[in-house]
């Protein structure tokens, strides 16, 4: 099958900025957040231009420890962006989130990579890199909502059991509709890359069934050990002070 990936040149990358102005516009309306949307795309731009460049020179040098290096990175990064939607979070929290999503990713990397892919070396850059940040994103945005609904929970008096199961359903509503409307509503951006770049549907179907179970168990492991650990910070927290409020509450 005959090659059919477009070399998007920088030009016409900035047409996309045109259908982006009606969107800043009626933020801008309505009075929500502008400045911060405006910064998103505009760190957006600065990290993956960035992560462009470096992604290169790995897939170049595919030396292990630079590997895990930038495996270490992701996880730091992910761990700070999950408690986000909190105020102040405290560093335990923070320590949880890291197990979280610790766990999680080793897990589902290690099944990914050295039984179901059989990558050999497992460390290539080109397989490890990119499987590491699907797993990683799902885990910090599962971290992030089970963390919210968690205090938004707790904050209307309610037990921390029922506050877990509340919080942990939230976690998982986005993976759950995700299984739910792939293959029916929206063909996945790995999938359709795939077959955009010639690789037969079915071979790339596989590929894409690997990856949302990758996202139901990062999005579900995290989401458990998450909350799981953090019972005993919430509860004594609870009998001592207030909790810490939402961020924007």
């Amino acid at each position: 099958m005959k090659d059919t990936i477009t070399n998007i040149s920088a030009l016409r990358l900035l047409l996309m900025a045109i259908p982006t102005l009606p969107v800043l516009f009626m933020l801008y309306r309505w009075k929500l957040n502008l400045g911060k949307s405006v910064y998103a795309i505009g760190r957006m731009l600065v990290q993956l231009i960035t992560i462009g460049f470096v992604l290169t020179y790995l897939f170049t040098a595919a030396h292990s420890y630079l590997v895990l290096m930038v495996i270490g990175v992701m996880m730091l990064a992910a761990t700070w962006i999950s408690l986000n939607p909190l105020k102040s979070p405290s560093k335990i929290l923070y320590l949880y989130a890291f197990a979280a999503v610790f766990t999680a990713g080793s897990i589902t990397l290690v099944t990914v990579t050295v039984f179901v892919l059989q990558a050999d070396p497992w460390y290539q850059p080109r397989l490890i890199i990119p499987l590491s940040g699907m797993v990683y994103v799902v885990s910090m945005n599962a971290i992030s909502l089970s963390a919210e609904r968690l205090i938004s929970e707790l904050e209307k008096q309610a037990s921390y059991e029922d506050a877990r199961k509340a919080a942990a359903n939230a976690a998982l509503i986005p993976i759950i509709n995700s299984l739910l409307a792939v293959g029916l509503v929206s063909l996945p951006g790995m999938m359709t890359g795939q077959i955009l770049s010639g690789v037969d549907p079915l071979i790339a179907v596989r590929y894409q069934i690997v990856v949302m179970l990758m996202g139901f168990i990062g999005n579900g492991l995290s989401t458990f050990i998450f909350l799981s650990l953090s019972r005993s910070h919430f509860e004594g927290r609870k009998q001592r002070d207030p909790i810490p409020p939402i961020s924007g509450k």
